[in-house]
Parts: C-alpha cells; sequence; structure tokens
C-alpha cells in the first residue's frame, strides 16, 4: 500500500507548481519567521503548511544527482542529506522544521535528516539502526482490503512578496552551501578493538588522533575543542554537556621537528597515557554535571532575559578564547555502515564525527571554504595518516 501511494505520488509531483516551498524554512530562523507570518495570511497556505507540521516526519524523495568518482561519492551524499546540493538540486525538497526528514534519492542512496532543537545524535542513530534492521527482517504483513485513500496534494499562493521571500532564500541558502566543504571516509586499518586491546577509550584515543592531526595540520598547539555528551542518564540537567580539552593538552607535549611527525617514541608514549587518563577524568566530570559551559551560558542568558548588564567576565578575552571552538567534535555510534554530518560552529574551525567499528571508523570532516586556513580534505588525509602512525607506533604493545 505505502508503495502505491508513493508511486502515485511521484506521478504527480511532475505536474507541481515550480516554486519550492520548502527552500522558506532554510533561512535565519528571524527571517523566516517573518516570511512565516506573510505565507500563514492565505488560508490555503496555512491550511497546507499546518499538515505538514502536524505530520510526524517528512520524506524526501530526491531527484538524481550529478554522477561522480566512488572516491567522493560518500562526500556527496552527505552533502545532498545535510542540505539538498543547492537550489538547482533538491534544496527546494526539503522541509528544515521538521524534526526527522527521510532523504531517498533515484540512485537508492538514502539518509535521515534531523533538527537539533528537538533531538540529538545518539537516539537517531537508534532509530536509524532500528530502520535497517527491520528492512533486513521485515514483519509479513497481508495488507489490508480496503484500499488507502488517494495521496491530498497541497496548494499555495505564491503572491510577490512570498516569491521575493523564495528567491532571498535562494541566493542565501546556494552561498552557505557553496562555503561548506564537506570530506567523509573510512578509515580501514583498525577500528575500536585496536585501543581496546591497549585498554584505551575508542573514544579518547580517536579524539587525541583528531587534535594530533590538527597540529600536524596547522602547527597549531592552541586549539579548543567541543566535544558533546549526552546527560540521558542524569535528571535535571539538560540534553548535552561539552567535554572541553584536557588539562595535559597532548599537542603541547609534541616536539616540533623539521618533519612534523615527531617524536620521541618514550616520551610520546608517556604523554599518551597522562593524556588518556586526563581526558578520561575530564569526561567524567562532564557526564555528571561538573562541567562549567552551560552553567556561565545560562549566568549569561539570564542576565540577558531580565535586562541586566552582562558580566564583566563574559566580556572579557579570555572568556572569548576558550569558548572560540575550533574544533568540533562528536562520536556517535551505530550497528550500521553510517556517519553523521554537521557543520563547524566558527567560521576558522572544523567539524569532526565518527563512528567506531569493530575494524574500521567512519568518518565525517566539514570546515568552510571562506577561510583560507581551513580545509576539510587536507585535515582528513592528515588525520588517516595521523592514525596509522598511531597504530605503528603502538602495535607491538598489543
Amino acid at each position: 500500500q505505502i508503495h502505491a501511494q508513493l508511486c502515485r505520488i511521484r506521478s504527480q509531483s511532475w505536474k507541481t507548481d515550480k516554486e519550492p516551498m520548502g527552500i522558506l524554512t532554510s533561512e535565519h530562523r528571524h527571517t523566516w519567521g517573518q516570511a512565516y507570518n506573510r505565507l500563514l495570511q492565505d488560508r490555503i497556505n496555512k491550511d497546507s503548511v499546518r499538515l505538514i507540521e502536524k505530520g510526524l516526519f517528512t520524506l524526501c524523495l530526491d531527484s538524481p544527482v550529478m554522477r561522480i568518482s566512488d572516491e567522493k561519492y560518500a562526500s556527496r551524499m552527505a552533502a545532498q542529506i545535510l542540505h539538498g546540493g543547492g537550489t538547482y538540486s533538491n534544496s527546494g525538497n526539503r522541509w528544515f522544521d521538521k524534526t526527522l526528514q527521510f532523504v531517498v534519492g533515484e540512485d537508492g542512496s538514502w539518509g535521515l535528516l534531523y533538527e537539533q532543537a528537538t533531538a540529538e545524535g545518539p537516539p537517531i542513530a537508534t532509530l536509524l539502526d532500528h530502520i535497517l534492521q527491520f528492512c533486513k527482517k521485515p514483519d509479513t504483513v497481508r495488507a489490508p482490503l480496503v484500499p488507502l485513500p488517494m495521496p491530498k496534494k497541497l496548494y499555495f499562493y505564491i503572491d510577490p512578496a512570498i516569491k521575493w521571500d523564495i528567491e532571498m532564500a535562494k541566493q542565501n541558502l546556494d552561498i552557505l552551501i557553496n562555503d561548506l566543504d564537506i570530506t567523509c571516509f573510512n578509515f580501514q586499518r583498525f577500528g575500536k578493538e585496536f585501543p581496546k586491546k591497549l585498554r584505551f577509550s575508542p573514544n579518547s584515543f580517536i579524539q587525541m588522533a583528531i587534535q594530533l592531526a590538527y597540529y600536524r595540520k596547522h602547527f597549531s598547539i592552541y586549539c579548543m575543542i567541543y566535544h558533546s555528551c549526552n546527560y540521558y542518564h542524569v535528571k535535571n540537567l539538560g540534553r548535552t554537556k561539552c567535554i572541553g580539552n584536557s588539562p595535559i593538552s597532548f599537542t603541547h607535549n609534541i616536539i616540533k621537528s623539521d618533519t612534523v611527525i615527531m617524536l620521541n617514541e618514550i616520551k610520546l608514549l608517556v604523554f599518551l597515557i597522562l593524556y588518556y587518563c586526563s581526558q578520561d577524568a575530564v569526561s567524567v566530570q562532564a557526564l555528571h554535571g561538573q562541567g562549567i559551559d552551560r552553567h556561565l551560558l545560562g549566568l549569561k542568558l539570564q542576565a540577558i532575559e531580565e535586562g541586566l548588564s552582562i558580566p564583566r567576565m563574559f566580556m572579557d578575552t579570555a572568556y572569548g578564547l576558550a569558548t572560540h571552538w575550533k574544533l568540533r567534535t562528536g562520536q556517535v555510534p551505530t550497528n550500521t555502515d553510517s556517519v553523521m554530518c554537521f557543520g563547524p560552529l566558527v567560521p576558522d574551525g572544523y567539524a569532526v564525527c565518527y563512528n567506531p567499528q569493530p575494524d574500521h571508523v567512519h568518518f565525517s570532516v566539514t570546515a568552510f571554504n571562506c577561510c583560507e586556513d581551513t580545509n576539510a580534505e587536507k585535515l582528513a588525509v592528515t588525520l588517516e595518516s595521523t592514525l596509522q602512525d598511531l597504530q605503528d607506533l603502538l602495535q607491538p604493545a598489543v
């Protein structure tokens, strides 16, 4: 029945209006809020928007995209799921306000896009695992004899003001998309079992490699790291917490050399252990609500909400540097070969997400093209070589 409905929708989609209404939801919240109010002034538009908002999720049936090399395929598909590829591709075939959007392309690629205001990565990953497991072993249920009603097409009345909003949204979204650099790769030399054999946490081990890769790429030992964890096991403490830099920053202890790579092996091994222990302690503190960033942010927002002067501490240069997260990282493990992708927090930063499997690790790396110093593909290559070097160094201990 669902297949029949989807076929009907697809056959009718060729006759649809040319204006991509979903493109409006890609705008800045304030801009989209103003356009939203204008859009709902018309009764037809209001009814259509309300039906979209009442749905549990949206299903985006994407048109085919340009074929590329197998090496770049994963990166292209990640971009396609994240933003649709631009206004001349499938970006208008989204409703970015929805918590869940299932995206299916004609070439068989598919993914899940979620809105983070109401969702988190790990539960979404669990949902993804459930879907794929169900597809492998579906419940055999006889289809009802009573046919479903025909799909209902939604209509919109587009006046000159809404038309202008759409055109501006197209321009702004294309600027954002062209600025985002995405690289996905599958590191296949080892997975989470290798650091486990060394009694390292796989997450801390990968974090260490990311920090070292950043140092090798930028020759900079100063880099604030934003690594999120969740509070699901602790009541009334919100949703997430930032695991900040370790007190013993790994890169602070690397000896510079002409080859950049290093290193006195004995000294490196010592600092590997020190970094791991200190990073593990920071993680435990964050998981139990003993971090500081969310508390400080709450104080700042409370002052703003009550019309008070923002405390001087928040205007200090040190606080600005401490919250300029050049590395945004996240571990979103799944039981499948998939990886989450998101953008950096600052213009001169990176975002790295990873999904460790037993014998390989999936990575996504993003950066902004507007910054000449950052390059997602180069950091990905450096990260891959760094992981290989760490394996070569530690392999005898396994």
